[in-house]
């Protein structure tokens, strides 16, 4: 469910209408529903209300300040996989003891800025990160509470560039090499193991991937206990999917994903995190654009937005599917036409749909692209010389500018000239 409906022609983001935030902010622009956040966030939370846990909101889906403090607020960790995410996370008022870093590729340097700060634990990858935070460490005179992230090799069924549990993914040490593993973890000073940790994708829409990971993630928890280890913390990862159109495919709600978990490890006594990002960000934002021309081909007509793949990048890296519909309501029964969606940027790439039905738009006319909230614009950059699309959070009939869109001036003003020239 989200809060993005037609109402009186018109389709509004909570109890404004889209159309009047374009006339305020201009196109492209991202658009946040408050009341999706928090409804998301707290199905979460309430699906794991059988037994201690954390929900940690992955920064990396949705990383603006404005709504890491909104879902902070509202008692969610954080998951975050960098120093800058780390740092952003801080800066929403987030305390330490509420945030996890992961990531593959922790540089020292990020450690020491997370152990300065606080962390509630460390999710390690690989020994070679080991032995790396243990040093870091000992010289910060500090004790670290770790977990490691074991790869499972379990087949997600999901797009290979968002898989991370099979053996041929970069994340994490072979569950059969953890005893070895977790032997070196507390052998290390300035390390203190406290639990596991796996992830093993993005946009699953299938619960039993997660049954047969959370199967080996309760055998291995006996396993290490027996081995002298205090696991008392399950990382569970996050990764639930979300339905991108409108067709039958429903993917699993979060009490269904809270009631498996319950069921697989929740008679082992541990407190269990998750790291849920797309669900809770991703139907909570839209990204509104204007149609800029409507182009008759040869065999095919396109409409051109102003929106563009440096903006939304995921239909051209992974041939994502996001519903596009008009921000004017449709007049029920109306006829459709078949068109490319295509942005500006020169690329062929830049194409957003292929043979889309859609009701007759024109130039000018404003257009949403839905369940974009997530990997929308932690993604976007500037190629072509394009500004950074604004975002815009919205609350009851009253919205605010959480990052303005910079100026051709400012972005011109970041280069510099060397002495030679």
């Amino acid at each position: 469910m989200d809060h993005f409906l037609y109402r009186d022609g018109q389709l509004m983001a909570e109890d404004v209408p889209l159309r009047e935030i374009a006339e305020a902010v201009g196109t492209p622009a991202y658009v946040y529903s408050t009341a999706t956040l928090l409804r998301h966030y707290r199905l979460f939370d309430e699906a794991l209300a059988w037994g201690p846990h954390l929900v940690c909101f992955a920064v990396k889906s949705l990383s603006n300040v404005a709504i890491l403090t909104l879902l902070g607020r509202e008692g969610a960790g954080m998951d975050v996989v960098s120093a800058g995410e780390y740092l952003r996370a801080k800066a929403a008022g987030v305390p330490g003891e509420r945030i996890v870093f992961s990531g593959v590729g922790k540089t020292r340097e990020e450690m020491r800025i997370v152990l300065e700060g606080g962390v509630r634990q460390v999710n390690l990858e690989s020994e070679p990160e080991m032995a790396a935070l243990s040093e870091v460490a000992v010289s910060m005179g500090v004790e670290v509470p770790v977990t490691v992230r074991v790869n499972p090799d379990v087949d997600a069924k999901t797009h290979a560039k968002i898989a991370t549990g099979k053996s041929e993914n970069k994340f994490g040490v072979p569950i059969s090499r953890a005893v070895e593993v977790y032997a070196e973890a507390a052998a290390l000073p300035g390390l203190r193991v406290v639990g596991i940790d796996v992830h093993i994708g993005s946009q699953l829409t299938d619960l039993a991937p997660f049954e047969a990971v959370y199967a080996k993630v309760a055998d291995l928890t006996g396993v290490l206990r027996a081995e002298g280890h205090a696991i008392e913390r399950l990382d569970l990862g996050g990764g639930l999917g979300i339905p991108y159109t409108r067709s039958n495919e429903v993917p699993p709600l979060p009490r269904d994903y809270g009631a498996l978990i319950e069921r697989t490890v929740g008679h082992l006594g541990c407190e269990v995190e998750i790291e849920p990002g797309r669900l809770i960000s991703g139907n909570a934002g839209v990204l509104l654009s204007r149609v800029i021309y409507v182009k008759t081909g040869e065999d095919r007509d396109f409409l051109i937005l102003d929106g563009a793949m440096n903006d939304l990048i995921r239909p051209a890296m992974y041939d994502a599917w996001h519903d596009i519909v008009p921000v004017a309501e449709p007049v029920a029964g109306a006829p459709t036409r078949a068109f490319d969606i295509v942005g500006p940027v020169c690329e062929t790439g830049d194409t957003f749909a292929r043979g889309r039905e859609m009701p007759e738009v024109g130039e000018g006319d404003l257009v949403a692209f839905r369940s974009a909230g997530a990997y929308g614009a932690v993604m976007a950059s500037e190629y072509n010389s394009r500004p950074l699309v604004p975002e815009v959070l919205v609350d009851g009939d009253h919205f605010a500018v959480i990052r303005r869109r910079p100026t051709i001036d400012e972005m011109i003003a970041r280069d510099s000239l060397p002495p030679w020239l």
